[in-house]
């Protein structure tokens, strides 16, 4: 029996090129429609995968790269287009390499990584995908953002810069008590 949670995160990331396209092509209803679908599918393997038990290396390592590549490629089209604010696509990106960095650098130095999201990380993935839905729903013509998304910006623009801090606080903490036992 296939491992479906893993199944869901494999069509997750097929569904990456399919954004991609639809946003370069300025497809943005459908474009908005497999975004959330991606969405509603990361929530959904997590549920499934917890409800059932059903945990496996691979899952764990492929669901956090398709959240982040379905992020980035949205992020990076969507300011490439002028629909997202550079400043916030560039620190969005910016929160990512910092943290891919991080990890592969204490990976180098200290050993085995174990990460594990912080709440705060949740919140600002959570809102990260709201203002980029938000963002494709105002392209698509389905809502008027121009009121509200100016102070999304903002507060995703705060909890990017705040979980990034984060990372880099706790995993240096770690890193420096961990060559202090070595």
């Amino acid at each position: 029996m296939p491992n479906i949670p893993n199944v869901i995160t494999v069509i997750r990331v097929l569904l990456i090129p399919v954004i991609a396209y639809l946003l370069v092509e300025g497809r943005y209803a459908p474009a908005l429609a497999v975004f959330l679908a991606a969405a509603f599918s990361d929530f959904a393997d997590g549920a499934i995968a917890r409800h059932y038990r059903i945990v496996s290396e691979f899952g764990a390592r492929l669901d956090p790269i398709a959240d982040k590549l379905t992020m980035l490629t949205a992020t990076v089209l969507l300011a490439w287009q002028s629909l997202l604010p550079l400043w916030l696509a560039a620190t969005i990106v910016l929160r990512d390499v910092v943290i891919a960095g991080g990890a592969i650098a204490y990976r180098l130095v200290v050993g085995h990584v174990k990460m594990e999201p912080t709440w705060l990380s949740k919140i600002n993935t959570a809102l990260e995908f709201a203002v980029l839905a938000g963002v494709l729903a105002q392209a698509a013509d389905f809502v008027d953002g121009r009121e509200w998304l100016p102070t999304l910006f903002v507060v995703v623009f705060a909890t990017v810069v705040l979980s990034g801090a984060q990372y880099v606080w706790a995993w240096s903490r770690k890193a420096i008590a961990a060559r202090r036992r070595a």
